[in-house]
């Protein structure tokens, strides 16, 4: 059996979430499954913040809304990352 893992999502309260296992089953495949879509919403944002940041006329409501969702990405990432580093 190997370490806990720290999943891609929070438990109530926003409490980190763990799962003991050999990485074959159901929650791992999940565990992935959701790592690969954050991933892949982090790399969409940060393209379309360079598509922005090219815009002379974007508004500041915008890039308020970009700015809140480049942080749940980088939240995202960082979990990830701290999940992988164990």
């Amino acid at each position: 059996m190997s370490a806990p893992r720290l999943l891609p999502w929070a438990g109530p309260e926003g409490k980190p979430c763990f799962l003991v296992t050999d990485g074959d089953g159901y929650l791992s495949r999940a565990a992935d499954a959701v790592e690969s879509v954050q991933l892949g919403m982090a790399a969409e944002l940060l393209d379309h913040s360079a598509a922005m940041l090219d815009e002379r006329h974007v508004t500041s409501a915008e890039l308020r809304f970009l700015v809140a969702r480049m942080r749940e990405a980088l939240t995202d990432v960082l979990r990830i990352a701290e999940s992988r580093r164990g």
